[in-house]
């Protein structure tokens, strides 16, 4: 299962494995608050990408189709995550104010189409 947090929200037990999908480490959180346990960089949107996003809600649809093009060239890293995913409970982790339109929401949507990834029910 797949659950999305942001990255100022405090960790919690029901958390399962906490991954920071962003590319950049979130402004003034400290390692020991933040409690990741992985930081997989390769799989967050391209500087590019993200620049040009600059989370503008009227771009979200064109965010959208250009870092799952992304992703699709990333089938090593995808496959690495799909795997972590099917160990248990896993929390995207991300620094985005907008809880609706960020990349961990597009990244979880991808991977639970993709197959193999338990969608969270409820």
């Amino acid at each position: 299962m797949i659950k999305l947090k942001r990255a100022y929200d405090p960790p919690a037990k029901q958390d399962g494995r906490r991954i920071l999908v962003e590319r950049l480490w979130p402004r003034g959180l400290t390692k020991e608050k933040a409690a990741i346990d992985d930081w997989p960089k390769d799989i967050a949107p391209t500087p590019q990408l993200r620049k040009w996003f600059s989370h503008d809600p009227d771009k979200w649809e064109g965010f959208c189709k250009r870092y799952r093009a992304e992703l699709d060239k990333n089938k090593d890293r995808v496959e690495q995550l799909k795997k972590t995913c099917r160990t248990g409970t896993v929390t995207f982790v991300f620094a985005a104010r907008d809880t609706e339109r960020n990349s961990a929401v597009v990244l979880k949507a991808y991977l639970e189409e993709q197959g193999g990834v338990v969608k969270r029910v409820g």
